[in-house]
């Protein structure tokens, strides 16, 4: 059972390095595939797996490896205006996976049991989750977008593009850096995570191995 466990730790390690690569950028910010491979832990794992899993992924980056989006390695990855939201990924893994476990003991199921009004349940759950990454990525993101610099000119245009016309610096900046991401990360990464989940954790049970 451990090795199992361990097993899938590392291939959501992986699935995050992986996903990184498929990104396209709306101005400076890459926007990636992460969110699926980071609420896939949560749902998946256990809890100290599921942090395990995305803190080895910011070890691996600080060694030099190159698994950021662009292929990029090094802790300048982390430092930079892009790093808060790396930086939440083990926390909103970890809350993920302890708001699954609460859910699925609540109504008496295993993750293979999922029906849809379930999986819906997840999906507003994994909102919740993921608030540490957006968080942190709007407060790191704002510490180097302050008014006059490239990014801040770029936050304003995006958001005045979108008819979101702001006069208060910190909700245009929450917009650029959070808002404009939201619905495609939880509408298509998390959704996909959560039936990926229901789908490995069904496999397993078909073939008789125990769930993580």
């Amino acid at each position: 059972m451990r090795e199992l466990k361990l097993a899938l730790m590392v291939m959501c390690t992986t699935l995050t390095a992986i996903a990184a690569q498929f990104k396209f950028y709306i101005g400076p910010i890459p926007y990636t595939m992460q969110n699926f491979a980071v609420i896939l832990s949560g749902t998946l794992l256990s809890p100290i797996y599921a942090f395990s899993s995305q803190l080895l992924y910011l070890l691996l980056i600080c060694l030099g490896l190159p698994i950021a989006a662009g292929f990029r390695g090094g802790i300048h990855v982390l430092l930079g205006y892009t790093g808060g939201y790396l930086m939440g990924f083990p926390i909103t893994a970890l809350l993920m996976s302890l708001l699954t476990r609460i859910y699925l003991k609540s109504r008496n199921k295993q993750l293979y049991e999922l029906s849809r009004s379930d999986i819906v349940a997840l999906l507003l759950l994994s909102i919740i989750a993921a608030l540490p990454t957006y968080i942190l990525g709007f407060i790191v993101f704002c510490y180097y977008a302050v008014p006059g610099t490239s990014l801040f000119q770029w936050a304003s245009s995006v958001t005045s593009s979108l008819g979101l016309n702001f006069d208060n610096p910190l909700l245009l900046l929450f917009a650029a850096s959070v808002l404009i991401f939201l619905p495609q990360d939880v509408l298509m990464d998390h959704l996909l995570a959560i039936i990926l989940a229901y789908n490995i954790t069904k496999t397993l049970k078909v073939k008789g191995v125990a769930t993580p």
